[in-house]
């Protein structure tokens, strides 16, 4: 499948431009415990709420003429750890997932619309967030702080979803015929999450080193034109890094 083109090359810096970018961490759950180690987020300063799409793009948020991914794309790593891609460091697989997942996110607008579902869903949210603190828990690692991290992935998410879905409503003609059912697009995003929680616990110690921060910049660099993020889907992306570093 031909890659969607980035609107312009990521590099290094301009990934840091990014994490640095980033909005402010979503808040824990209050089932969350209480007294878990705080991260240490990207300074922030939260995406216009006018971001434009980029483009042009197709039916779900790719140039125009790209083919979707295949339906295993975001799902294709078995269940357990995962391990870096060759080429890459021990942040790759947070990064690799959390872009994954925003993938993801273009088909679960594309259903929202079609459904008439509206972008944020305070039930779905609180599902996800308590999920995310009991895999910790599993782990046995810091529940808050694992709810932190799927609260950036919905805050990821949700500026996708909201792009995409603006950007159908005022050009109705591009917007998407048919979409996967939300319950099937949530199952795969289930499962992304839990991979997610235990990569992110498995890099505990690269997350605390110093130089955190710059390695996540490196991986995004990568990971970003790699999977043919566009500039939605990489600011989007640092959003969902956010509270990595801490």
């Amino acid at each position: 499948m031909r890659p969607r083109t980035p609107l312009r090359p990521i590099t290094l810096l301009s990934a840091a431009v990014l994490l640095a970018a980033a909005a402010p961490a979503a808040a824990a759950p209050a089932a969350a415990a209480p007294g878990g180690t705080a991260s240490r987020p990207f300074a922030p300063a939260a995406p216009s709420p006018g971001y434009a799409l980029p483009g042009p793009l197709g039916p779900l948020g790719r140039p125009a003429g790209d083919p979707p991914p295949p339906a295993d794309r975001a799902a294709a790593t078995p269940a357990g750890h995962e391990t870096a891609a060759p080429g890459h460091g021990p942040l790759d697989p947070v990064v690799r997932l959390a872009a994954q997942r925003l993938l993801v996110a273009d088909e679960v607008a594309a259903a929202k619309r079609l459904t008439g579902a509206p972008a944020d869903d305070p039930a779905r949210d609180r599902a996800v967030l308590a999920a995310g603190a009991g895999e910790a828990r599993a782990l046995g690692t810091d529940p808050a702080a694992a709810s932190r991290l799927l609260g950036d992935q919905i805050a990821a998410a949700t500026l996708v979803e909201r792009a995409l879905l603006a950007g159908w409503a005022a050009d109705p003609g591009r917007a998407p015929a048919v979409a996967p059912p939300l319950t099937t697009l949530r199952a795969t995003l289930d499962d992304l999450d839990s991979r997610l929680v235990a990569a992110w616990n498995d890099a505990a110690d690269h997350r605390a080193a110093p130089g955190c921060g710059a390695a996540l910049a490196a991986e995004v660099t990568s990971v970003a034109p790699e999977l043919g993020l566009d500039e939605l889907h990489s600011t989007a992306l640092a959003r969902a890094l956010a509270s990595v570093c801490r």
